[in-house]
């Protein structure tokens, strides 16, 4: 019997810049949801990569003095590097300047041509957002995603018949068959939509964009725009251009394909893609998880207010499994959250050192005398022992899970308070720890989505034919 299909994938990050703190909630987030599809046997594609052919990267290296080339090889290999700091298992990384995915956008072009023509065009343009905004989007003038005035473009370009879409869409999102999580942004992609869907330019001009992107099919002098070329990456990725086979078994036979993305870019992956795939005739992802931001200290990360904090500083300083522990426990996973470092601190004490770190420093020290032998369980994750654990991270309320997981932890230690092992010795001690050792496995089981390494440490501990204490606490006080 063919194991079950599951596709998740986070949005690509712009690489005009190195990665802030708040870049790493989506990446832990999707990490977290393809560990534990993985954990029920499932055949997991995650996906990752990087978003390179924007203007904001060419105007970014000529700040710097270096090629587009140059700085998008520097900062994408930044972003790539979540996958050793934060331990995230996605399958692939694409990058949007490779062959693989220049060949797939000029294929899905084609796909689309129907649904293509060009026009002259005059309009305000946001270079935060690489896109057309109008007038009432605006706030005192400015973009109230990236508190700038746009400026005024005017040029010809290919546009893209959305509005031809909106019906569909719009009944899509409204009976879940693209299931948007949480509700509230259900609710305001399909007011957007109901204000009507306008056709939007998908190229730019060739000089404006120093020749630096996607060349359109047959059309040398026009650029893909960079939102029709980065939202193919979820198929690009799983070689759609090429022999298709990863595209067959991942995106074609998936049970679930899930876009895990932040709210400021909700509307790309809801409304225009979904267009682009149903003009193609290409499957639909199934449902889109879309969280907050992350702020530091009440204000949102920015490099002017001078707030940004580096992810690879944090997880120096308090480890991976510290760092990815904040981020899904003390982060809501659909509203804005705040870190700071105070913050941090007390959640690492309480939670890690204190907690967990403890719990397992008081068990494996009373049980290393003893000739424990512990089998490795066999953990069968879906059953009703563990049916709130599951129903907690299939709709993405990592914060809940996790305090579900911690009042068991809590338990275990109640436990020990109440039948004082420390009293007994022999037989009675072995009886007394059997309990603990058992639940303390379960744990780990649990924590393998969250955190993967701490979970493999104890596991290590509790399944070795004599238990011993670690020589080093799992998470030092501060």
């Amino acid at each position: 019997m063919s194991k079950k299909k599951f596709f998740v994938s986070t949005a690509i990050p712009y690489v005009n810049a190195a990665p802030h703190l708040g870049h790493s909630l989506e990446f832990v987030q999707a990490d977290v949801i393809a560990r534990y599809h993985r954990l029920l046997g499932e055949d997991v594609f995650f996906l990752s990569g990087s978003d390179e052919n924007a203007q904001k990267n060419v105007q970014a290296a000529e700040k710097e003095n270096i090629s587009p080339k140059k700085l998008v090889d520097k900062y994408s290999q930044k972003f790539y590097q979540f996958k050793n700091a934060l331990n995230i298992s996605f399958d692939d990384f694409i990058r949007t300047t490779e062959g693989r995915h220049k060949k797939g956008s000029q294929k899905l072009w084609q796909l689309c041509k129907k649904d293509i023509y060009k026009k002259k065009y005059k309009g305000l343009y946001c270079i935060g957002c690489e896109a057309f905004i109008t007038e009432k989007d605006l706030v005192d003038g400015k973009c109230p995603e990236h508190l700038k005035k746009p400026e005024v473009v005017q040029e010809e370009n290919y546009f893209f018949a959305l509005s031809k879409y909106q019906e569909k869409i719009e009944n899509l999102i409204e009976n879940d068959k693209i299931k948007i999580s949480p509700r509230e942004r259900k609710n305001e992609i399909l007011s957007f939509i109901k204000q009507g869907l306008e056709d939007f330019s998908i190229s730019r001009d060739a000089q404006r964009m120093k020749n630096w992107g996607i060349p359109v099919p047959n059309d040398p002098s026009q650029i893909i725009y960079v939102w029709f070329d980065a939202l193919i990456n979820y198929i690009t990725g799983l070689d759609f251009a090429g022999d298709k086979k990863l595209y067959k078994k991942y995106w074609e036979n998936s049970s679930e394909r899930i876009h895990v993305i932040g709210k400021g870019i909700i509307r790309f992956h809801a409304v225009y893609w979904q267009a682009m795939l149903l003009s193609a005739g290409l499957p639909l992802p199934t449902q889109e998880l879309v969280h907050g931001y992350l702020t530091v200290n009440g204000q949102k990360i920015s490099k002017s207010l001078g707030n940004v904090v580096d992810p690879f500083e944090v997880v120096k300083k308090y480890s991976t499994d510290a760092t990815r522990y904040y981020l899904l426990k003390e982060i809501h996973p659909f509203k804005d959250g705040d870190f700071s470092y105070k913050r941090f601190e007390e959640v690492y004490n309480a939670d890690l050192a204190n907690g967990l770190g403890n719990l397992i420093q008081r068990v494996s020290k009373l049980a290393e005398k003893l000739k424990i032998k512990n089998q490795k369980p066999n953990i069968q994750i879906k059953n009703k022992k563990f049916n709130n654990y599951c129903s907690y991270l299939e709709s993405y309320k990592f914060n809940e899970c996790l305090q579900w997981v911690w009042e068991k932890i809590s338990s275990v230690d109640r436990y020990i308070d109440e039948t004082k092992p420390w009293k007994k010795t022999g037989k009675k001690l072995e009886e007394v720890l059997q309990k603990p050792t058992k639940e303390i496995l379960e744990i780990v089981c649990l924590l393998k989505p969250f955190l993967p390494q701490t979970a493999e440490k104890i596991e290590q501990i509790f399944i070795a034919s004599q238990i011993k204490a670690p020589q080093k606490p799992l998470f030092p006080r501060i």
